[in-house]
């Protein structure tokens, strides 16, 4: 991508969440990720273990991956953006298309998920050095899905009556309880960790001692 398209392109994502930010203050009072009951519902001891461990192995290799564009700031910064956004965003994604909200809250969370998983590294590596990702829509891709897993496994809940659902499916969330049952949830958050792990694989290929 050119330096004028990445530019074009920089300020309709820039504008898109303008619009975002200004629909989330209009209607703050009816976004789930501006109550407590979200954060006391990401507040569950196993999703603030997982958070912590994910965020302190993307930190640590992220300069050994190989990629030059991947450093522990962007590391950093999407990773928390992805903790404290992706369980909201898919969330409401799927209720949206349930029509059990606004679709206005789906196009904030959509810009959310972009937000987190593409256009902060995009502005991130153009401002770092002067021009727009090569890799951006390979981290696009790559980063949607880790969003995506990221956001269904913090999700992960136990309704009394209904076992382990993603929370979303229950209509008291996000206000449900944060810790109840953790060994069964925690036994359907590790599919969720093996494909981060599987996903994973390709940036670490040529580190792997056997090929």
């Amino acid at each position: 991508m050119n330096r004028s398209v990445a530019l074009g392109y920089t300020c309709v994502w820039a504008v898109l969440c303008l619009a975002a930010i200004g629909l989330l203050v209009r209607d703050r009072a009816t976004y789930a990720v501006l109550k407590r009951a979200y954060w006391r519902y990401l507040s569950a001891p196993w999703k603030l273990l997982t958070f912590g461990l994910a965020f302190g192995f993307f930190l640590i290799v992220a300069p050994y991956t190989g990629d030059p564009t991947w450093d522990r700031v962007d590391a950093s910064f999407m990773s928390l953006l992805t903790y404290a956004t992706a369980p909201w965003a898919v969330g409401v994604l799927y209720r949206a298309a349930r029509r059990k909200v606004a679709a206005r809250q789906a196009f904030v969370a959509a810009c959310a998920w972009l937000l987190s998983a593409s256009w902060s590294y995009d502005l991130y590596i153009f401002v770092r050095d002067g021009f727009h990702p090569a890799s951006w829509f390979w981290n696009l891709i790559t980063s949607s899905v880790l969003y995506a897993s990221a956001g269904l496994m913090w999700n992960l809940a136990y309704v009394p009556g209904r076992g382990v659902i993603f929370g979303f499916m229950d209509d008291a969330w996000p206000d449900l309880p944060a810790g109840s049952r953790q060994g069964r949830v925690m036994a359907f958050a590790l599919a969720f960790v093996v494909l981060v792990a599987a996903t994973m694989v390709p940036f670490f290929w040529d580190y792997l001692p056997v090929r």
